[in-house]
């Protein structure tokens, strides 16, 4: 009966899609992702339990009793504390996404009959795979710690794709500034995505696992009344994905290749500790981490020179 019933679900979200053709001469065929379908054995992930509770993720934040505490990494201690008010007020910044199919993909993902362009490159990083530290084998036998048990990633395993890019080859879109809520906030230069490493949450049953935004996809880079707005994503081969996650959240969630999720956009203070704060140059746990130590080892070099 859960079969028949998130059958139901995922068709009905399928009609609720409408008919588009993709638009934008700025889009390169790597960025316009295709065919997301694994061909991997599916099951219930044997993943540790956790709530996915909002928390103060990297402002100190406890970290779930099923994860040994030297298993996570603890963000930067000098970060200013939030105080509860302020993480509610952020909570209700963005709405949840309802009801979006979900497929699963990965980097280093090659190309097939419905999914000519690899996943070597994403809509940001022409050597995403060579930083990730390889391929990121969607098989469960191959995985541990939700990761590839072969290599150690460069980059955070907890990875999503959403159907827009605020990048062409001149810079930010034209509409870009008016339709990201947090571009003002987070604009850096006209060469740099304020997209690319953006945390969302992705909710499944009573599960909630947390990702970074890395690529564009699924089949569209331009849909951004879906990705900020109230639109349901344009119908597509793949029965109208709106949303790639990769195995990681997968395996996490213990959803199918292809499944119904919802999901919102999440300020880094509502991220909670969990797998996706342990690994990765692009991860903001990590670089926080990182600059917790620099700055503590420049402190001690200071006061030894006094």
């Amino acid at each position: 009966m859960k079969k028949i019933f998130r059958s139901t679900v995922i068709a009905a979200a399928s009609m609720a899609s409408i008919f588009s053709i993709p638009h934008g001469k700025e889009e390169s065929s790597r960025q316009k992702k295709k065919d997301r379908s694994s061909t991997q054995s599916r099951g219930t992930s044997k993943s540790p339990p956790f709530s996915g509770a909002v928390g103060s993720g990297g402002l100190g934040g406890k970290v779930p009793p099923s994860f040994p505490k030297e298993s996570v990494t603890v963000a930067s201690p000098l970060a200013a504390p939030i105080r509860p008010a302020e993480i509610a007020v952020a909570s209700n910044r963005y709405p949840w996404k309802r009801d979006i199919v979900t497929t699963t993909f990965w980097i280093g993902e090659k190309p097939s009959k419905n999914n000519p362009v690899p996943n070597h490159a994403s809509s940001w990083d022409e050597k995403w795979a060579s930083h990730y530290g390889g391929t990121d084998t969607p098989d469960r036998d191959q995985r541990k710690d939700f990761r590839p048990a072969a290599f150690v990633p460069g980059q955070n395993p907890f990875y999503i794709a959403l159907p827009y890019n605020d990048m062409q080859s001149s810079g930010h879109k034209p509409e870009a500034e008016k339709v990201i809520p947090w571009f003002e906030e987070e604009f850096r230069g006209k060469g740099q995505s304020v997209c690319k490493g953006r945390w969302i949450a992705i909710r499944y049953k009573d599960r909630v696992a947390y990702a970074q935004w890395e690529d564009c996809g699924p089949f569209r880079t331009d849909h951004s009344a879906y990705v900020f707005g109230d639109e349901r994503p344009k119908k597509n081969l793949n029965k109208g994905a709106g949303l790639d996650v990769s195995p990681a959240v997968r395996d996490f969630l213990g959803m199918e290749d292809t499944d119904v999720t919802d999901w919102k956009f999440v300020d880094f203070a509502e991220v909670p500790q969990g797998p996706w704060a342990k690994f990765g140059d692009n991860n903001t746990f990590v670089m926080n981490q990182r600059n917790a130590l620099r700055i503590a080892a420049l402190e001690t070099k200071r006061r030894a020179a006094e």
